[in-house]
């Protein structure tokens, strides 16, 4: 058994490992998007891409975390490899999922992509 924010970070591997419209519950348009654009060439624009639709899906399908920042965490050669992670800072609210919307407190963490699997750490 995982206590609630372990179960949060794991929402946060599904959401952006999933691609839209692969599923039916809980909705067609759940995920994140990101997964059809991993293996493209980086760019300022794709790379501002993908922070938007981050941002986006967790504040969407993640009650518990509300996204504040998503940033680099990397060198220019680690984004040109495709091997940085992205540093994410949200407010974490334990019981938002029942629609209590306190916020606990801050917090952030990485994810990374690699041979297609999405990694919160």
């Amino acid at each position: 058994m995982i206590d609630n924010l372990a179960s949060a970070f794991q929402s946060v591997e599904i959401i952006l490992s999933t691609r839209i419209g692969s599923r039916l519950i809980p909705s067609r348009s759940f995920g994140a998007g990101v997964v059809e654009l991993l293996g493209r060439l980086v760019t300022p624009a794709l790379f501002a891409a993908f922070r938007q639709l981050i941002g986006t899906a967790i504040d969407l399908y993640e009650p518990r975390f509300k996204v504040n920042r998503v940033g680099v965490d990397g060198t220019a050669e680690e984004l040109r490899l495709g091997t940085a992670s992205l540093l994410i800072e949200v407010d974490y609210r334990p019981r938002g999922q029942f629609g209590d919307f306190t916020v606990e407190r801050t917090l952030g963490f990485s994810v990374s992509f690699a041979n297609g699997l999405v990694r919160v750490v």
